[in-house]
């Protein structure tokens, strides 16, 4: 439709599509956890924003831990402002399908949801989970703070110890300040759970290795 078909390399500034300046309107509350989708949040939160493939199974991964308050559904990453699923899935925006994660650090840790990240998807294929391929099922870690940075840091060379004994390769996350998180259309948000049958692309596929320990929390 655009032109640009599932690419698999960033556009540059000339090549990205060129968005608007409107955002896209989303519901109030995420529909699981009843709670806001936007903030601001209550200061005893913490939030990360992750990629790990399409989005829609990634959101119902996490607003089913304990300890996560809301989430929802989005595109970060990439050049183009305010973008559409239709611009971002044609490769011409370089942004990446995530999933916001608002959290409670006192029932469930950054480092926990680390570990979740991490046995949950394949982060070694590049810009591809599974059978999607595109630059939006990048791998992606988009941190919120120095201590998360240095967090996200620490556990992928610990995940990478574990892979390489599995026999896996190099993990190719990108670990990345947070950028502008831009919400998707409100039918993406809680997608599975307006569609239970719907596709995850989590389902059957990465290099589900178990880290060997637990990982430290931080104080």
């Amino acid at each position: 439709m655009f032109g640009f078909g599932k690419k698999t390399t960033i556009p540059t500034a000339s090549e990205a599509l060129p968005g608007r300046h409107e955002s896209v309107s989303v519901a109030a509350a995420n529909i699981v956890t009843g709670n806001p989708m936007q903030g601001p949040f209550p200061t005893y939160l913490q939030q990360c924003v992750l990629g790990m493939g399409c989005f829609w199974g990634v959101e119902r991964l996490f607003w089913r831990q304990p300890g996560v308050y809301t989430t929802a559904v989005g595109y970060a990453g990439g050049l183009t402002p305010n973008p559409l699923y239709e611009e971002v899935c044609s490769g011409g925006t370089g942004h990446n399908e995530v999933v916001l994660v608002v959290f409670n650090p006192a029932v469930v840790t950054f480092d926990q949801l680390l570990r979740l990240f991490w046995e949950s998807h394949d982060p070694t294929q590049g810009m591809q989970q599974g059978p999607d391929r595109g630059t939006q099922y990048r791998s992606g870690i988009y941190t919120s703070s120095v201590t998360q940075h240095q967090q996200a840091e620490a556990s992928r060379a610990e995940f990478q110890l574990a892979l390489t004994a599995s026999g896996f390769g190099a993990i190719t996350t990108e670990i990345l300040p947070a950028p502008v998180f831009y919400y998707a259309e409100d039918y993406h948000q809680q997608y599975l759970q307006k569609n239970p049958g719907g596709y995850c692309s989590l389902r059957g596929t990465g290099a589900r290795c178990t880290l060997p320990t637990p990982m430290a929390t931080s104080a």
